[in-house]
Order: structure tokens, then sequence, then C-alpha cells
């Protein structure tokens, strides 16, 4: 028995390290796609609600039944069709190829879905300030583009923080979808050893450590919201 334990651990430590350079490259691909993901969506989402709550009926209506869309379908069939769609249906090769087309057709699908999340947010952060204190503003000779960055802006910064950080970190957990387009992201590395990748197969425990990057992550970005949260305190009424 402890022979075969001891030949057990002499291959883990042997595995190990090809292992983990695996599930690194697949972790950076992981936070390449996550804050590529932020960067879009994060201004997408505020101009999305601004055409919801737009005046202009046909606007408001087109732009609410879009987000109703996006939201009420699964991601991951967005990221089929958008990935698939341009070279079954249109004959053209829109994302190019390899991981790079994979990547840049996972982003695009990302930006849309979590844009259309965070539009919500923000419209329900915007309507949620007192009319009292637009009307206010403009009493006091503030234009509207004064008054929505001075006045509605940091109490809705205050009030969409907690429903923000919760999307941002299923976004994190998220990322690992764009597998089903064979992007290789950090689970599809870690998956990779049970089919066989650098000459290890028929191996799980990989994939328990890609929960460990996942936790790691979640849990460092739930202390800085935590902390966010605290800083914006000076606006609870």
């Amino acid at each position: 028995m402890w022979e075969s334990l001891s030949a057990t651990f002499g291959k883990f430590a042997e595995q190990f390290p090809i292992v983990f350079n695996a599930l690194n490259v697949g972790f950076l691909q992981t936070l390449k796609l996550f804050f590529v993901t932020l960067l879009g969506a994060i201004p997408l989402g505020l101009i999305i609600s601004f055409g919801s709550m737009s005046k202009f009926k046909p606007l408001s209506k087109i732009t609410r039944i879009f987000v109703w869309i996006i939201r009420g379908t699964p991601l991951m069939i967005q990221l089929l069709i958008i990935f698939y769609f341009p070279g079954l249906v249109l004959h053209k090769q829109l994302w190019g190829g390899g991981e790079s087309g994979r990547f840049l057709a996972a982003a695009v699908a990302f930006i849309i879905n979590y844009a259309c999340y965070f539009s919500e947010i923000y419209r329900g952060g915007i309507q949620g300030v007192p009319v009292g204190q637009q009307e206010a503003g403009l009493v006091l000779g503030m234009t509207k583009r004064q008054i929505f960055f001075k006045v509605t802006l940091l109490q809705m910064i205050k009030k969409i923080v907690p429903p923000m950080s919760n999307e941002i970190i299923t976004l994190v957990k998220d990322t690992s979808l764009a597998r089903i387009i064979a992007l290789q992201e950090i689970i599809w590395a870690g998956q990779a050893f049970m089919k066989g990748s650098h000459g290890i197969s028929g191996q799980i425990w990989p994939l328990f450590f890609t929960a460990v990057y996942y936790l790691l992550f979640s849990g460092i970005l739930t202390v800085l919201f935590n902390k966010v949260e605290k800083k914006l305190d000076y606006f609870r009424s």
C-alpha cells in the first residue's frame, strides 16, 4: 500500500508543474475575457439604460424588447449564435480563425449580454433618485447634464454597487461558458487533462484546482466591493 501511495504521490509531483502552468495560461484567458467584458459592458449598459428610459417611445420600446430578449435567453445560446451565425448563414468568416477569433466572438457575446443586465441596474438606480432633487437642481440653474453628473450619478452609484457586484462576481463564473465555442479558458485547460494533454490523460484532479482559481478571484472581488460599499456609506439616507 505504501508503495502504491508513494508512486501516486510521485506521479502527482511530476504532473503538477505541467498542470499548474496550463491552468495559469487558461486563467489568463479567463481574466482577459472578464476585464474586456467589463470595459465594454459598463459604458454600453449606461447607453442602453438611457435608450430604455427615452421619452421617444419607439426607441424605448425597441431597447426594452432587445433587453428582454437578451435577458430571457441563455448566454450559451447567444455565444453559439454569435459565433456560428456569420459563417453558417451569411457565409462570411466574421471572426477570423484561431483562438483570437473565438475570443473576439466570446467578448462580443459577453459584452452585449452583461450590458443588458447592467442597463436594468442603471435604470433602477437612476429612477431611484428622488425627482425632487432634480427639480431643485433646475431651480438652482443647473443644466440637465450638471444635475446628472453632480446629483443623480453619485447617488446612483451608491444604489447600484450591491447588484453590480453580484453581477460582476457572476461574470467570473460565466466566463467558463466560453468553452462552448472551444475558447481555451481555465476549465477547458483543466478538462483537457481528462482527455489527454501534455502527455497526461485520465486525470480529474486538475478540475478541482480550477475551482480554487475561481474561489480566490471571487473572494478578492468580494473584499474589494465590500470596501467600496463602506466608502460610499456617506450617501446613506
